[in-house]
């Protein structure tokens, strides 16, 4: 509680998914404030967006988790824009916050940054042994930009930026939007929607053949604050559940827990994307004392259920 109590943290994209937990939890901590720049009034791809958000703020600590994010789809329809504005928020905040001499810095990063081909599970030090998966490598290299101006403004400048490499993530809040979201809302959102419509199957992308990890959204606040408190390197640390499920089984899973007893039918002209993802988590256990504990199935029925509540929330006149 000491580390957080006399500070000021700033967190970007705390308004969003992830953010509203981070910032829950913050809160719990006891900093002296937590602003949340809005992207309203503070565009954080501009130096004036910036410049203003920091003004305001004050901060001694960053956590920088706004991106432009989203699933497959997404990625391939949007990859300029996707590199462009999580280039230009990674690159000019920091930079705005090593010349105004703010004393800590996280960057959020993304497991999408590591090579296509990475052995399994993802140890950190294999994240320059190649290139990233191709639907998602626009995003992915523009994030892992930070990786390397956090290691140049530490040797040149002495500036503590720190960063924390995030697995997909899931829970109560996440994006159920199907032009941008991630698999797991978007499944559990086809099986809600084909209950409701009395549909006999579901079409889902790809073979089911490729493997993803997920963490749960709580779990993942946890982590990144004991990441800002708690790193003292500019060397990427994994935060993730350590575990991998393929595509079929998740989907099983979540036909299983909706209800949903229909035909899946698989749409093998739509890419799987990278073929397996699975982070070795032992860095971070050994030096910020992180491990996941949510188990997944528990996580999906939270997920489940907080997003039917809110369908029929939506639906009262």
């Amino acid at each position: 509680m000491s580390f957080w109590s006399e500070r000021n943290v700033m967190v970007t994209g705390g308004a969003g998914f992830l953010g509203r937990h981070v910032v829950n939890r913050l809160e719990q901590a006891g900093p002296k404030r937590v602003f949340v720049p809005r992207s309203a009034t503070h565009d954080l791809r501009t130096r004036d967006g910036i410049e203003r958000a920091l003004d305001e703020a004050d901060p001694d600590l960053i956590i920088h988790l706004a991106a432009v994010v989203g699933g497959i789809g997404a990625n391939r329809e949007r990859p300029g824009e996707f590199f462009y504005d999580n280039l230009m928020m990674c690159t000019q905040l920091m930079e705005a916050a090593r010349r105004r001499g703010i004393a800590r810095y996280l960057t959020v990063g993304t497991i999408c940054s590591y090579p296509k081909f990475t052995p399994v599970p993802f140890k950190e030090e294999e994240i320059w042994n190649g290139y990233p998966e191709e639907t998602n490598a626009p995003y992915g290299l523009a994030k892992k930009m930070a990786l390397v101006q956090s290691a140049a403004y530490r040797a040149q400048y002495g500036f503590d930026a720190v960063n924390a490499m995030l697995v997909n993530l899931y829970g109560p809040g996440d994006n159920f939007d199907p032009a941008s979201s991630h698999v797991i809302p978007a499944l559990i959102k086809k099986c809600v929607d084909a209950i409701e419509a009395g549909d006999a199957e579901i079409t889902v992308w790809g073979t089911g053949k490729a493997t993803r990890e997920f963490l749960y959204v709580e779990d993942a606040a946890k982590g990144l604050l004991l990441a800002a408190e708690k790193l003292e390197t500019s060397d990427p640390v994994n935060i993730g559940a350590g575990f991998e499920i393929s595509i079929k089984n998740l989907v099983e899973l979540i036909a299983k827990l909706t209800g949903f007893g229909g035909k899946l039918v698989w749409d093998t002209t739509k890419p799987d994307g990278q073929p397996r993802r699975c982070l070795d988590t032992s860095k971070a256990e050994r030096l910020i004392g992180f491990k996941a504990t949510t188990p997944f199935e528990d996580g999906l029925a939270k997920t489940i259920d907080w997003y039917k509540a809110e369908r029929a929330a939506s639906r009262v006149p």
